[in-house]
């Protein structure tokens, strides 16, 4: 009877206990994990009862214990469809593979030696290093070359990048040529070099044929700076450098030797037919009063005037000298 008794008031204990303890979950998992035990109170979740299936998605284990699952699992997250932007919708971003690059292998070859090349601008164009350019062909340190000489490229693995790129990536920038090709030969004279001065041109010997007679030439080599203008210029006053030669412009005498008021020498001379002939500006005579001179002798040289003047005289009047030359 006494036994009996014990064991009700200790069943009352432990249901009074376990209903205290219902809303800790700790409590609720060791319950949980206690195999066969079944609770039908419907206020521990996750456990059977007329719960069991219903609103929290579980499933019961063959052993009578709840297994709760991610009804989302496996579905990843559902990226933006954008060009060139990322993973497209129902892919997943490790299998798509980069179309940036493009690598390959190439095999050995040969390569001739041309003007302009130089061991790195060849190393650049095959896309090998100058080491293993020298290796391949036991050149020295200072990687020399010869034109026509064949040079061993070893194989090597080429990567390139791909033209077409995603809006908004950019353009990959081209290599330039001077980077794998030689520069053109370009002959250039060097600045130190002397330019060549044209010659001065010789505007007596180039002077036209005067509209006059023809009957004296011109006395001194230049051209005419000054015309004739009666009563202010009594001749014409012809442009030469100092020490230039001055000619009689026809055949006749000296008929005077003088000086003006600077004292530089005034040449005269008498032809026929009353005509006389002046000369200023000259310096270094080589004629005195009463010589004879022919057409185109010496009588002088110019002064440092820079030009002579020159006159002829009917009589003592003075005429156009151009109607004479």
């Amino acid at each position: 009877m006494s036994r009996t008794v014990f064991r009700a008031m200790t069943a009352a204990s432990l249901a009074m206990g376990l209903a205290g303890c219902q809303t800790f979950p700790a409590v609720q998992q060791d319950l949980a994990s206690i195999g066969g035990a079944r609770s039908n109170a419907s206020s521990f979740p996750g456990f059977g009862g007329g719960r069991a299936g219903g609103a929290t998605g579980g499933t019961t284990a063959g052993g009578g214990t709840q297994v709760v699952t991610d009804p989302y699992a496996g579905q990843g997250v559902a990226q933006p469809d954008i060009p060139g932007g990322g993973a497209q919708s129902g892919q997943s971003s490790g299998s798509r593979q980069s179309s940036s690059t493009t690598t390959t292998t190439a095999p050995a070859q040969k390569h001739r030696v041309v003007a302009g090349e130089t061991g790195w601008s060849i190393s650049r164009k095959y896309g090998i290093t100058p080491q293993d350019l020298a290796a391949a062909n036991t050149l020295d340190e200072a990687m020399t070359l010869r034109v026509g000489q064949e040079l061993n490229i070893p194989a090597r693995t080429v990567t390139r990048a791909n033209d077409a790129s995603a809006p908004g990536q950019g353009t990959p920038t081209p290599t330039p040529p001077s980077a794998s090709q030689p520069l053109p030969e370009e002959e250039t004279a060097p600045s130190s070099a002397p330019t060549a001065k044209p010659e001065t041109p010789n505007l007596g010997a180039t002077r036209t044929a005067a509209s006059g007679s023809g009957r004296f030439q011109m006395p001194v080599a230049g051209s005419i700076v000054r015309p004739y203008s009666k009563g202010s210029n009594e001749g014409i006053d012809i442009s030469t450098a100092a020490g230039t030669p001055v000619k009689a412009a026809a055949g006749g005498t000296v008929a005077a030797v003088t000086r003006d008021t600077d004292g530089v020498p005034i040449v005269v001379i008498r032809h026929e037919g009353q005509l006389m002939t002046v000369y200023a500006g000259m310096a270094a005579l080589s004629v005195q009063k009463g010589d004879q001179v022919s057409a185109g002798q010496q009588i002088g040289t110019a002064g440092n005037a820079g030009s002579v003047h020159f006159e002829v005289r009917q009589g003592y009047d003075s005429v156009n000298p151009e109607d004479y030359l």
